[in-house]
């Protein structure tokens, strides 16, 4: 079993460093607005100094606030994709567990269909018929997104339809969309939220890689992808500042999102924790 302290330190690390991140995106970006055309050569790749703590980019803009502002972008995409999707999800798995028939075989079908095709090259397709900006990349993550929950949330309500309130709600008359919008859906609801917590850093990196890739935000627009995908020439150099930066606003909210989702899961199946320990 896993230590309880332990458990508790890491519900308070992860919450904690979630809480700083947010607060900054949501503070910093209205207090000190970004200039994205600024260009200042004298300043021109800066070592991390009381000055300027992140260091500056090869046009000499502070990559401090650059990287809050690309946290903010790359929370954006992450939180609003994931809420899309998750609905979009949620509502093909209830669906095809609680109608069954030839309604679960045609929208698994349809599931099937787009897993077949990899995320990465589905989510190029997408962006590539918009320009480049933030709403076509959230477009882009949500469509790619769904699969999985739509199966988590089939499974969790062909588990529950054999449940004695289900067959008491069926034996009392109640249609099969009135099961599942006034007891199977609720009873879902907890494990859709918990795929909804861990895609958020999924769509996070996905929106970076396509940014990376130069298909997602402008490459003068401040995202993590593109702050890393611009960097690439200052790496080579040994300028490690401009990628490690950028680098670790991506893997920091991702290793603290992955905490809290872990403490979810513990209170969902109380029983995991002394089967795997966390």
């Amino acid at each position: 079993m896993a230590d309880p302290r332990t458990h508790r330190l890491r519900l308070r690390t992860s919450a904690g460093t979630v809480a700083v991140l947010v607060l900054a995106v949501l503070l910093v970006p209205p207090l000190v607005q970004l200039d994205e055309q600024a260009v200042d050569l004298s300043r021109k790749l800066l070592p991390p100094s009381w000055d300027h703590p992140f260091g500056t980019d090869d046009l000499g803009r502070d990559l401090l606030l650059r990287c809050i502002h690309g946290l903010r972008i790359s929370l954006l995409v992450g939180l609003v994709a994931a809420l899309v999707a998750t609905v979009v999800g949620t509502a093909v798995g209830a669906a095809a567990g609680a109608l069954g028939g030839w309604t679960d075989r045609t929208l698994m079908r349809l599931v099937d269909a787009f897993s077949s095709v990899p995320h990465l090259l589905l989510g190029i397709f997408v962006v590539a018929l918009f320009r480049p900006g933030v709403w076509p990349v959230i477009a882009s993550v949500a469509v790619t997104h769904w699969l999985s929950t739509a199966r988590i949330v089939r499974a969790e309500v062909l588990s529950l339809r054999g449940r004695p309130f289900v067959d008491a709600a069926v034996s009392g008359g109640a249609s099969r969309w009135r099961v599942a919008v006034r007891h199977l859906l609720p009873a879902v609801l907890p494990q859709a939220g918990l795929a909804a917590v861990l895609m958020v850093p999924h769509a996070m990196w996905h929106e970076s890689a396509l940014s990376f890739l130069g298909l997602g935000l402008p490459s003068h627009q401040a995202s993590l992808g593109n702050l890393v995908q611009n960097a690439r020439s200052s790496l080579l150099a040994g300028d490690w500042w401009p990628t490690l930066f950028p680098g670790l606003l991506l893997i920091v909210p991702t290793l603290a999102i992955a905490g809290l989702a872990g403490v979810w899961r513990d209170r969902l199946n109380p029983r995991r924790r002394s089967e795997l320990p966390l």
